[in-house]
């Protein structure tokens, strides 16, 4: 889904000294007026504010925060204006209003454009997909024109991989027991920046059973849901896991915006849920000096925490927990654009790592799975020091002697 990109307007400095509502201040800062009269003089602003600064910084400080708070505050400005002014005002307000119909007309037909257009790939992933599986051989024409484009990319880097081919053609007993291609999204995956920082080495196991990852458009709602396909394995008894994501139309601009995300849950079997890590450690009874081994379950860092579904904040909310939320759920959003305009349209590029250049990603370096996944709080030793009962026995300590509890993230 393309959307608008913010264009900054710079006004020249003939513009820019006309008033506006944002830039008529509501009264003249004595202080500040002096100061501007010594930078005129000096010709050196800094050199004036510095001074200011010096000489009283708690009024200076008290100064730029009563005047930082001006900034797009009213200035009674357009209200000053002759009646006839205003009503000339008024007809351009209603001329954008007009042009804010238009846009979202516009990006609601770019949206329909895309639900036909995927209608029409949907053929070619579909053969993607059963080639993938081994449900079906190439056919020769797919064969010779895949492997001129091939040469081609191979001639972009200056390599010759006809030795290669014929290499590979005298192995004919492997490639014969060889279903399909192996681990094609697992490694296409793994070759995504963001996406391999959030594989671990518990999921690769997992994602080895994923056999397609498609792209849908909802038809009663404005959105789309990614649909990732797998295998029996024995990680969890869902066929498919989905991620949802919901627009809504801009008042102001007329886009589509991400409105809401609803993910899968997820059935973990139970001997191989990978959404929690089971710790051991050993626990001492303080009176008889004796040792248990203790068991706990903690949420683990997964890829497949993507299809959690994480609910917004509330407006108002500004504590340090709800700006982490946002966060992540912006970082959630980035990744679902990822999927959507690149990964499954571009598989085989992913897959073989052509994608990396064109994209700019050889060297890409990011702190992206901290930043995405939920930071939580461990449980510190001093459990060791659990109260205890007349069994002798720490709280904590009779809670993992119970079979541990698997839960989904």
């Amino acid at each position: 889904m393309s959307e608008n990109k913010a264009v900054d307007i710079k006004n020249d400095d003939k513009s820019a000294a006309a008033p506006t509502p944002q830039n008529t201040p509501i009264f003249t800062a004595p202080i500040a007026a002096a100061a501007a009269a010594n930078a005129e003089d000096d010709e050196d602003d800094d050199a004036t504010v510095d001074a200011l600064r010096a000489a009283n910084p708690a009024l200076m400080s008290m100064l730029q925060g009563r005047l930082g708070s001006l900034v797009g505050a009213p200035s009674g400005y357009i209200e000053s204006l002759p009646k006839i002014v205003r009503d000339r005002v008024d007809s351009l307000r209603y001329l954008q209003k007009q042009h804010i119909d238009i846009d979202k007309q516009m990006h609601m037909e770019i949206y329909e454009l895309e639900k036909k257009y995927s209608k029409l790939y949907a053929p070619l992933y579909e053969r993607r997909s059963t080639i993938i599986a081994g449900g079906a051989e190439p056919t020769d024409e797919e064969k010779a024109e895949g492997a001129k484009i091939a040469e081609a990319e191979a001639d972009e880097k200056d390599q010759l991989v006809s030795g290669i081919k014929e290499e590979n053609e005298d192995e004919d007993e492997e490639e014969q027991a060889t279903s399909g291609i192996p681990l094609f999204w697992l490694t296409a995956l793994r070759n995504h920046p963001q996406l391999g920082e959030l594989i671990t080495e518990r999921d690769e196991e997992a994602i080895k059973f994923l056999r397609d990852i498609r792209l849908e458009y909802l038809e009663n709602d404005l959105g789309f849901k990614l649909v990732f396909v797998f295998d029996e394995n024995q990680f969890f008894s869902n066929a498919e896991l989905t991620k949802t994501y919901f627009y809504e139309q801009s008042e102001v601009a007329g886009i589509l915006e991400f409105k809401s995300a609803q993910g899968t849950e997820i059935s973990w079997k139970p001997e191989n849920d990978l959404s929690v890590t089971v710790e051991t450690k050993k626990q001492r009874h303080k009176t008889t000096n004796r040792t248990r081994v203790v068991k706990k379950t903690v949420p683990s860092k997964t890829f497949f925490s993507f299809f959690t579904t994480v609910e917004e904040p509330e407006e108002d909310d500004d504590s340090e927990l709800a700006d982490e939320t946002r966060d992540r759920i912006e970082l959630d959003y980035e990744l679902a654009e990822e999927f959507k305009e690149k990964i499954i349209p571009n598989a085989v590029d992913w897959f073989t790592g052509r994608a990396l250049e064109y994209e700019g990603l050889e060297d890409y370096e990011d702190e992206f799975m901290d930043d995405y996944y939920d930071d939580e709080d461990e449980d510190s030793d001093d459990d060791d020091d659990d109260d205890e009962d007349e069994d002798g026995l720490s709280r904590s300590a009779k809670e993992a002697a119970e079979p541990p509890q698997c839960k989904n993230q």
